[in-house]
């Protein structure tokens, strides 16, 4: 199965990286600029909750270089566990916390009772590029939208979140930042881990916490208004370039956004399939507007390349499998294209969804040469790279961070239709010395267990962080991702 045949020609645009006021110097310290923008949304976009009042909070991980970037690493773990354990409001920000409303599609069945069932927004504020970032929350306690649930996360979730973020982001993946973690003395219950088992709070840095499913719930309540507002919102902060020229119906609000979030989720679902990654759960309410990957729940790496490999255990039809990603992403915006029809014409929203495949193709060229090292020559020479590493690692059942590390720069003993693919291609420049390692980081799930059971049985959390030094190392040495063209 070729990633780039994965769709029939119906990947995109990158995540927004810049505004064009209020920027800082790359060299300056950023200072904190909250910018509380929900708060006219918040009396239909959520309900004010209070978190949880935890026995203990015991401060396990603070991502300092996250906190940089908003202006609030200079808190003092005194400070941090006021904020991010107890939940006291930051300076100029929300007042109480929102847990938002939204409805989803979950394993394709509608849902119209979800919402933050175990979470809320907390903060939000400008980073020092300028863009609009919010805190959110993972098992801060109970919500309206709870259920039978207990509002609460496991200290073995917020670990797996760490390495999930660390990872996705060293391979160039847009995600959620991992903010976060604090133990909060409870015992949890849990039927799918040992149990008792400890808990905790976790913060994620996230671009938006504006769902597909956000839009779906206003279609459900015909709220117009309401979505016209959150349209304007959409594109206010988190802009994107322009529908291309001969898009129908291009200066719509509503088409302008469709088709930012299809270029966005087009390179998401590339940058997923380039990284090896299987999220688990790709519904509605798991897909933020913005294309940023977030709310790490059943995730794996691949242990061979394998597309029907599936992360969660109870994904029993395989429909989030590691090679039905692209399509699962391609539907979710399809249901947004349905949501819109309050404010658009059906044609120029399937124009805009009919772009998925062409886009998707093109990130996954562009992600592969990057990862591979090599420059790139084009779609169709790229693109037949791209299926014969595929035939590569399928017939040898290789393990994917294995192969693009042997073949980095189109080294190793390449023969046969991998060698003839690779021949005409330079590779890039390489100085880090990561390359020069004896094997590459991986996040397969028997060191996932490894790093848990070392704070599991003795609280040792040293292999955690050498872990996360060691991704960072490799994220340094990949350098960012590229940009699709005409994207800044």
């Amino acid at each position: 199965m070729c990633l780039t045949r994965l769709l029939a020609p119906t990947g995109a645009c990158a995540h927004y990286r810049g505004m064009s006021a209020g920027l800082q110097h790359p060299d300056e310290p950023v200072t904190y600029r909250p910018d509380p923008a929900v708060l006219p949304l918040a009396g239909w976009l959520g309900d004010p909750v209070a978190a949880a009042d935890f026995p203990e909070t015991r401060l396990r991980w603070r991502n300092d270089r996250a906190a940089a970037s908003v202006g609030l690493a200079g808190l003092s773990d005194e400070e941090w566990l006021r904020h991010f354990g107890r939940f006291a409001p930051l300076e100029g920000n929300i007042p109480r916390p929102l847990a938002l409303r939204y409805h989803g599609h979950q394993f394709r069945v509608y849902n119209p009772e979800i919402g933050d069932g175990r979470g809320f927004l907390f903060a939000q504020m400008r980073d020092g590029a300028g863009r609009l970032l919010d805190l959110g929350t993972k098992g801060s306690g109970t919500t309206p939208w709870s259920r039978s649930g207990d509002g609460r996360l496991t200290l073995k979730g917020a670990v797996r979140e760490i390495l999930a973020t660390e990872m996705l982001e060293a391979l160039g993946v847009n995600t959620s930042k991992t903010f976060s973690v604090i133990e909060t003395g409870e015992a949890l219950q849990r039927g799918d881990e040992p149990s008792p088992t400890r808990s905790a709070v976790l913060v994620r840095l996230s671009h938006s916490h504006i769902r597909i499913g956000t839009f779906q719930r206003l279609l459900a309540l015909e709220a117009a208004d309401e979505m016209e507002y959150l349209i304007d919102y959409c594109l206010a902060h988190f802009p994107a370039p322009p529908p291309p020229a001969d898009a129908p119906d291009r200066d719509n609000p509503a088409i302008r956004l469709m088709h930012a979030v299809v270029e966005r989720m087009a390179d998401l679902a590339a940058s997923y399939m380039v990284a090896g990654f299987v999220h688990g759960v790709l519904n509605t309410d798991n897909m933020n507007v913005t294309g940023e990957s977030f709310d790490y729940g059943p995730w794996r790496w691949l242990p061979a390349w394998e597309p029907g490999f599936t992360a969660a255990y109870f994904d029993h039809a395989g429909l989030y499998a590691f090679g039905r990603q692209p399509e699962a992403l391609h539907w979710n915006c399809g249901q947004l294209a349905v949501a819109l029809r309050l404010h658009a014409e059906t044609a120029p929203l399937v124009a805009a969804l009919e772009r998925f495949g062409p886009l998707y193709m093109a990130a996954v060229a562009r992600r592969w040469c990057w990862r591979l090292g090599v420059e790139p020559q084009g779609i169709e020479p790229d693109t037949q790279l791209v299926a014969a590493c595929e035939q590569e690692m399928r017939e040898g059942r290789l393990q994917p961070d294995a192969f693009f590390f042997a073949h980095r720069g189109g080294r190793g003993a390449a023969s046969g239709a991998l060698g003839a693919a690779l021949a005409g291609y330079r590779p890039v420049a390489d100085t880090h010395p990561y390359w020069a390692d004896a094997a590459p980081q991986s996040m397969l799930i028997e060191e996932v267990e490894s790093i848990w059971a070392a704070i599991d049985q003795g609280d040792d959390w040293a292999p955690l962080h050498a872990k996360v030094a060691a991704l960072r190392r490799m994220g340094e040495a990949h350098g960012p991702a590229p940009e699709p063209a005409g994207h800044a």
